[in-house]
């Protein structure tokens, strides 16, 4: 009998980008998944992780059935809905002994890609009056929002990077990352497009990487010199009065107090202290600023963010785009329209700045309380260890490892291991559930449905990112849960608690009202109370109530489509007096600390001469899929980086096995020579190897590189964010 095979439109949800793919199925498995060429936004094009969702999804590691944990230790299979008793039985039990604040719940980037996953389980959170909802967003980029906040939104959004004469990128690759810059929809050919008509590049980085290699001017500095660099351009920019004097008059504040600010940032001083070429620094200076009609714009990645004072080198990438004028102008086309979520009314004028921390919840640990870029998700462990009022005793983890991703593996660790109840949401028992007194396997891309809502809301957290243009798309399930496997969808997880524990439920479509503190719109509010045969279609079409383009419209499009929108920024309201702030307090006191810094003594280190930064791997999405031989090629683990000079000074060779170690610990790792890299750089890929128990498995697993951060000696004083880049560290042989 021949295999019955189909193949249908998808969506493929590994990262933001949110591609359209086409995806086939023989005999109810998972089989190819390719571009797909009838997609209007993506036109064939997928990445090396969307082409093995066949092998992620058929992972003999996956989960069918969700597991429980043993008093010896050991995990038996237990159905979804037995586990969803027990756990709501265990919950209730802390919640009455020592209040809501005892149960947290913890988001990872795998949970995004399911919008009804997150809200919903946010919306468990809230029901039960708990406070501690935490993200992967403030271990990665929360300076961002922070920096939103302090300087203001500019509402006609932002400039499109295919019409930019210049743009500049910093501690970013997004090549390969497809987060920031370059729009995620076939970064390599939009790039190759824009410098092609003559768009010039700039970027910042230690290393040469994919996008920089392509830029017109790289920037190669020394590690953590991203606020040095950008506040010398913005004093050449000024002293030279290369701004936009009209713009910066109309709609911004506080510029003769950012001048006085930058005046020491000389570019001199900025050459000698990041370790470049001063002419460099002021050719990119003058060509970001003047080139072609003052179009483009300028976007931090994750790489700089890791370094010490993210937030303020987001603040002032966002002041050096508003001297520029680097904003959308009335009369020009709205970049991000929306389509699934409700119309963007784009204008041009500021939103002004706004309460961004010190509000909310305080944490018992550093001063730390709740953001707009959210709960400070370093802390969390210490919340956990903390005897006393308030502490955290249950911890519920979605689409998240918090094992391989969380800094102070150590300490994540005994926090962990010290719950009374940990609940996993996983596909395979990664490092933290194998923790887990419950781990709950969920379906998986393709076994749900699937909208690029997502992938708008974006937008709203920073500038650079989201879809640039009217697209939508939806796809229902494409294949079935394998044969006698019992999952469900985490949004369900969650409904299935809140029946149990009695729970008034309210689904709070953030989606719909741009979430964070910046509401373009009031939120929709879903009363999901008494709800027993909701499907998650229903739950889309509810999230979609209000949207621009209808959700059944969308639905008629399964290739997805770019819809006929032709909206304009409208001029500047009549009465509108809010300006753009480009001298926060909080930021300029901080970049006089920066100033102060004893830089030099800094460097003379000779404990610990090299200084680690991330670096982003084209296979993987954080730790998903390391353990695949499609996707990592023989190579399991996370190599240690270095530029080939620096390894023969050391009397290494590549492929010796070395220990990584920094002032607070230490790292077996393999060296690897990389002549993109600076000398006194080393390069590692985050979210790799296996419990401190597991070094010697380092061939097969890598090397966890949060364990080389303490979260409580360098951190950001409003986000909790530690030191995670420009890690002071040595190298020596042996593993």
């Amino acid at each position: 009998m021949s295999p019955t095979t189909t193949t249908q439109p998808g969506i493929c949800r590994i990262c933001s980008a949110h591609c359209g793919v086409l995806a086939t199925v023989t005999d109810g498995r998972l089989t190819k998944v390719t571009g797909d060429p009838e997609n209007p936004m993506f036109k064939g094009y997928t990445c090396a992780k969307g082409r093995a969702l066949p092998d992620i999804h058929n992972n003999p590691r996956r989960l069918l059935v969700s597991q429980k944990r043993g008093t010896d230790g050991t995990y038996e299979a237990i159905g979804a809905e037995r586990a969803m008793d027990e756990i709501a039985v265990e919950l209730q039990q802390l919640i009455d002994e020592h209040g809501p604040r005892s149960v947290a719940m913890y988001l990872g980037t795998n949970g995004l890609p399911y919008p009804a996953s997150a809200l919903m389980a946010n919306a468990f959170i809230r029901a039960i009056e708990s406070p501690m909802f935490f993200t992967a967003n403030t271990i990665d980029q929360p300076g961002k929002q922070i920096a939103l906040a302090a300087h203001g939104h500019w509402l006609g959004g932002d400039v499109d990077f295919h019409t930019a004469d210049s743009w500049m990128l910093i501690g970013t690759n997004p090549l390969v990352s497809k987060a920031i810059g370059i729009p995620g929809q076939n970064p390599g050919q939009g790039l190759r497009t824009a410098i092609t008509r003559g768009m010039q590049l700039i970027v910042v980085d230690p290393r040469r990487s994919q996008t920089a290699a392509r830029a017109a001017i790289h920037i190669q500095p020394r590690p953590g010199e991203d606020v040095s660099i950008v506040a010398g351009m913005i004093k050449i920019i000024l002293d030279e009065m290369l701004y936009d004097a009209d713009f910066v008059a109309e709609n911004a504040s506080g510029l003769t107090e950012l001048a006085a600010a930058v005046a020491g940032f000389t570019s001199g001083y900025v050459a000698r202290r990041a370790d470049i070429p001063e002419r460099q620094l002021i050719d990119a200076a003058r060509l970001f600023a003047t080139h072609g009609e003052r179009r483009g714009m300028v976007n931090a990645g994750t790489g700089a963010n890791f370094a010490a004072h993210g937030s303020l080198l987001e603040y002032l990438c966002l002041c050096l785009t508003t001297i520029c004028g680097r904003w959308q102008r009335a009369g020009e086309p709205v970049l991000r329209p929306n389509t699934l979520m409700p119309a963007f009314v784009a204008k041009a004028q500021p939103h002004p700045p706004y309460e961004g921390w010190g509000y909310g919840e305080k944490l018992r640990v550093r001063d730390l309380t709740d953001t707009v870029a959210g709960m400070p998700t370093a802390a969390l462990a210490d919340e956990i260890l903390l005897p006393g009022d308030g502490q955290v005793k249950a911890l519920i983890c979605i689409g998240g490892n918090p094992m391989a991703a969380w800094p102070d593996q150590r300490k994540t660790l005994r926090a962990l291991e010290s719950l009374d109840l940990l609940v996993t949401l996983d596909t395979e028992m990664s490092l933290t559930s194998r923790l887990a007194d419950y781990v709950i396997a969920p379906m998986m891309q393709m076994e749900t449905p699937a909208m690029t809502m997502g992938s708008e809301l974006i937008k709203y957290y920073t500038s650079g990112t989201g879809i640039p243009a009217p697209y939508g798309q939806y796809v229902p399930r494409i294949v079935d849960p394998p044969p006698g496997s019992d999952l469900t969808e985490e949004w369900q997880f969650f409904l299935g608690l809140t029946k149990r524990m009695n729970l008034d439920l309210w689904f709070v479509n953030f989606f719909g009202g741009g979430g964070g503190r910046f509401m373009e719109s009031p939120p929709a509010i879903i009363n999901m109370n008494g709800e027993t045969t909701l499907t998650t279609e229903e739950v889309f079409e509810q999230m979609c109530a209000g949207s621009r383009i209808p959700f059944d419209e969308v639905r008629r499009h399964p290739h997805g489509k770019i819809y006929d929108v032709d909206d304009v920024v409208a001029e500047r309201d009549a009465d509108c007096t809010a300006r753009l702030d480009l001298a926060n307090a909080f930021m300029i006191d901080d970049l006089g600390a920066v100033l102060a810094e004893d830089f030099a003594t800094a460097r003379a280190d000779s404990e610990y001469p090299f200084r680690l930064i991330p670096r982003r791997h084209g296979s993987f999405m954080n730790s998903s899929g390391t353990n695949l031989p499609t996707l990592n090629r023989g190579k399991a683990y996370n190599p240690a980086y270095m530029h080939p000079d620096s390894i023969a000074a050391l009397g290494l060779a590549s492929g010796d096995l070395v220990t990584v170690t920094s002032p607070h610990d230490g790292i077996p790792s393999v060296v690897e020579a990389d002549d993109t890299l600076r000398r006194d750089v080393i390069a590692m890929h985050h979210a790799f190897g296996g419990l401190p128990a597991e070094d010697a498995e380092v061939l097969d697993r890598g090397s966890n590189v949060g364990r080389l951060v303490p979260t409580d000696v360098e951190f950001d004083p409003i986000t909790g964010l530690p030191r995670q880049g420009n890690i002071p560290v040595r190298v020596t042989a042996g593993a």
